[in-house]
């Protein structure tokens, strides 16, 4: 007798040349990225990078205008009733009735489902137990995202879709909330997570994709995606140096990052370090530290976000994957 073989979905998300528009706006203009099974995948991107539409797409949200999309081996746009039991959702906040307490909440969101995770346990997890007959509106707002994460988990979903998790979320709230997300992803549960925070994508991520102006400008590992090298040197001094004056002395490009940090972009040899060194001396300025540093996800980041850098979609041949970071040959038209 012939049986039908039963194949898992290779991937938990997979965009193939997506495109959606917002109004007349494209706001997604081809991407193409995946987010394994069992893994967190971290989406980073300035604001307006297409970041919510293409999330918003994915739970079945948002119409595409062109290419595929696929979430646990289902088309969103077309199978939306079949997946939403099997994929939990996180939101930054909206529609909750203000009066309504977190354990009654948890209770009404579990009776949607046949097999709901215990609401009780759920306020456990998320270290909200004392608060659970606090109304809505008494919950502070990094309660408040604590308890939009349980109601996500409610319906035991193989997989999440975390919109800022721990935007406005204090220390100790982050700490549980990357705790929590790293345990869910150990237990077999797939991740897509947005977030502004590169720190938290640094820590958190299996996989990265870099949005910018609605398409992929980077992707990979985040090991991958930075240099192993000692390629810059950094220093902090007084804010609001003469960085024209600096570079030109150095003979390398100098950016203050924060108020009073700089970096130059070149190997840090001992002879550059000299350099700055004797400028700022000429210049009766105080150097706080100085050392030499691997590239992070952060200089990654502004690299490839920077304005006018005319990014293009990502990568386009095995040498552009093995890097990660997307050609730049100028803007599409």
């Amino acid at each position: 007798m012939y049986r039908r073989r039963m194949s898992s979905p290779p991937s938990a998300v997979t965009v193939t040349d997506l495109r959606i528009q917002r109004g007349h706006h494209d706001a997604v203009r081809g991407t193409t990225w995946q987010a394994a099974l069992g893994a967190i995948t971290v989406v980073l991107g300035p604001n307006g990078a297409g970041k919510t539409t293409s999330i918003e797409h994915l739970e079945g949200y948002l119409r595409r205008e062109s290419g595929t999309s696929s979430v646990l081996g289902l088309d969103p746009q077309t199978r939306g009733d079949d997946l939403r039991p099997r994929v939990g959702v996180m939101l930054q906040g909206g529609g909750i009735q203000p009066a309504i307490r977190p354990l009654e909440l948890l209770q009404q969101y579990a009776s949607f489902f046949a097999d709901p995770d215990s609401p009780e346990e759920l306020l456990q997890r998320v270290g909200l137990a004392e608060r659970a007959r606090n109304t809505f509106r008494n919950l502070s707002g990094g309660e408040q995202q604590r308890l939009s994460l349980a109601l996500a988990l409610v319906g035991k979903p193989e997989l999440l879709f975390l919109d800022e998790p721990t935007a406005g979320v204090d220390l100790s709230g982050r700490d549980l909330i990357r705790s929590l997300v790293r345990d869910l992803a150990g237990g077999g549960r797939s991740i897509v997570l947005t977030t502004h925070d590169i720190a938290e994508a640094e820590q958190l991520a299996d996989h990265v994709v870099i949005l910018h102006r609605g398409l992929v400008v980077a992707q990979g590992a985040p090991s991958t995606l930075v240099s192993k090298d000692s390629d810059t040197l950094r220093f902090s001094a007084d804010p609001g140096l003469d960085l024209s004056s600096l570079s030109d002395h150095i003979g390398a490009t100098v950016t203050e990052t924060t108020p009073g940090g700089y970096v130059v972009e070149a190997a840090p040899q001992p002879a550059l370090v000299s350099s700055v060194a004797s400028w700022l001396a000429q210049h009766d300025q105080t150097i706080g530290d100085i050392r030499a540093e691997n590239q992070t996800l952060e200089d990654v980041f502004r690299a490839v976000t920077t304005e006018g850098s005319g990014p293009s979609q990502a990568p386009e041949s095995a040498e552009d994957q093995d890097a990660g970071i997307s050609p730049k040959p100028g803007e599409p038209s």
